[in-house]
């Protein structure tokens, strides 16, 4: 008796690699796009919280330092996708490729994020090492970047935020972009390679990077102390 294609072993993936060719084990470009927009996510609610610190930074200044330290993970992991989705594209690999670059504005901005967040976090420590005694001109320059940063980030913000909830909802399925859970189609091929490695691969970056930047917040956050008496003017 023969056995039924549907139910021998691996006819779901024979299935799958007729659809289109199977993603590596790290998502590949669509696994880049959603490892950028879950950090982006993640980046946007512990920004929204440091904002909020700005409104009365005296009293919130310890919070403050805090979690600026906290967003060096997530901020250095969101540069790192960013970057290597940057050389895999003009390095020519072909799912790059094909998705595209950026719109010319955002390619335009790109540098001018990287540059101002570096500027932003880099003077941002060297005040909590130096202290109120050495904040010049450290306290300038964080002050000028960060005006320059948020200029650019709102329109970077405002370009990709209408798809980042369809970006993370798929992720939080499992399955491939525009895939419908429960009917297999031409997605099939994508939510199989998802679940053999590279949802967990994103969330396993991710994770860390919070964690790098939680031992890095815990570890300096005494730097604060000194600016309770003699902080920013």
């Amino acid at each position: 008796m023969h056995v039924s294609e549907g139910l021998r072993p691996g006819a779901g993936l024979q299935r799958a690699s007729r659809t289109g060719p199977a993603s590596p084990r790290s998502g590949g470009a669509d696994g880049n796009e959603r490892l950028t927009a879950m950090t982006g996510a993640v980046l946007l609610v512990l920004l929204a919280a440091e904002g909020f610190t700005i409104l009365s930074l005296r009293q919130l200044l310890t919070l403050h330092f805090f979690i600026g330290m906290l967003l060096l993970g997530p901020v250095a992991l969101k540069a790192g996708s960013t970057m290597y989705r940057f050389i895999r594209y003009y390095a020519g690999s072909a799912p790059y490729r094909r998705k595209g670059p950026p719109a010319p504005l955002l390619r335009l901005l790109g540098p001018v994020i990287i540059a101002s967040t570096a500027v932003v976090f880099g003077t941002g420590i060297a005040l909590a090492v130096t202290g109120p005694a050495g904040r010049q001109p450290w306290l300038f320059l964080h002050k000028a970047s960060f005006v320059i940063w948020v200029s650019a980030m709102t329109i970077h913000v405002l370009a990709y935020l209408p798809r980042l909830p369809r970006l993370i909802a798929s992720e939080a399925r499992g399955t491939a972009a525009g895939e419908t859970e429960g009917r297999p189609g031409p997605g099939y091929g994508g939510r199989v390679a998802a679940a053999l490695g590279g949802r967990g691969l994103r969330l396993a970056l991710l994770v860390a990077s919070l964690v790098a930047g939680l031992v890095i917040a815990m570890l300096t956050v005494h730097l604060a102390v000194p600016w309770h008496s003699g902080g920013p003017r």
